[in-house]
């Protein structure tokens, strides 16, 4: 019997041994980039050796803003087994603070083996879109330390409108559900264990934004969020024009009223400069 993928929602139902899925990768694992004492998380994962970030190739989503677009339509980067991303995790793990899995889902099941390979010593930050299948994070999660998870649209219309996905809120949601029953432990000003929920603000889609705070505010209370503002426009985006102040404005208001831990990112942060190079070598 062949070997078909279902590690995510899109359930491909194809042998990545043999051909690639929705994510345009094959079965091994594929890394573009990695960036030791990486600081551009929220400051409570960010401290004086910073995080691992690992960057997968490939992606379960596809959005047409996405900035690390070099690398969502996969393919790009080195291989590695999971006996060899178990080495890599052994050897990178003394010289940074938390390994960071960028976009990690698709790898699931290789992830998996590689952590029962090898365990890291220090936490490890699953760090997705939560289009993921609960599942699958069920038998992740006893090696998952901290959820970093996007909730991109509150509205399954949005998702397919940008991410040609149709129930991305009704996934992200049960993946949130899951995610927050691990407790937030902080050990001096830094998280150990616990829940970020991550929300780019996209311009024009302000009420989106806003269904998405109104949204954890009822259902994911008390959990530290982290608004985003960094839109930043690529050629194959289909909204051209960054963010506007007041529009920012209006989300940080409702969130103020609603939210009561988390992050707002500075609104400079919308620049090139905040798009990572993925071309060379790692």
């Amino acid at each position: 019997m062949k070997e078909i993928c279902d590690i995510c929602p899109r359930h491909c139902k194809v042998n990545r041994n043999e051909k690639v899925g929705f994510c345009n990768e094959f079965n091994k694992i594929r890394i573009s980039k990695i960036i030791d004492h990486f600081k551009w998380e929220e400051p409570c994962l960010t401290n004086e050796k910073g995080v691992c970030a690992i960057f997968f190739s490939g992606c379960n989503l596809k959005c047409d803003y996405c900035q690390n677009y070099e690398i969502s339509c996969g393919q790009v980067g080195k291989e590695y087994t999971a006996e060899e991303f178990a080495e890599l995790l052994k050897e990178k793990e003394k010289d940074n603070s938390y390994f960071d899995f960028i976009t990690p889902t698709h790898f699931s099941k290789q992830i998996l083996s590689a952590f029962k390979i090898y365990q890291p010593k220090i936490p490890v930050i699953w760090n997705s879109s939560a289009y993921e299948e609960v599942e699958m994070l069920k038998q992740l999660n006893e090696f998952i330390d901290i959820y970093l998870l996007d909730l991109k649209y509150a509205d399954n219309l949005v998702g397919r409108k940008y991410s040609n996905c149709n129930d991305y809120f009704n996934k992200a949601r049960e993946v949130l559900s899951f995610a927050s029953k691990k407790m937030d432990v902080f050990e001096k000003d830094y998280l150990k264990q616990g829940l970020i929920i991550r929300h780019l603000v996209l311009p024009s889609e302000i009420e989106n934004s806003l269904k998405v705070i109104d949204y954890i505010a009822e259902n994911l209370p008390n959990r530290i969020v982290s608004v985003m503002s960094q839109f930043t426009p690529t050629p194959k985006s289909s909204i051209k024009r960054k963010l506007t102040p007041l529009e920012y404005k209006i989300v940080q208001n409702r969130a103020v009223k609603k939210i009561t831990k988390g992050y707002f990112q500075d609104f400079e942060s919308a620049k090139e400069t905040f798009i990572p190079k993925f071309l060379e070598e790692i």
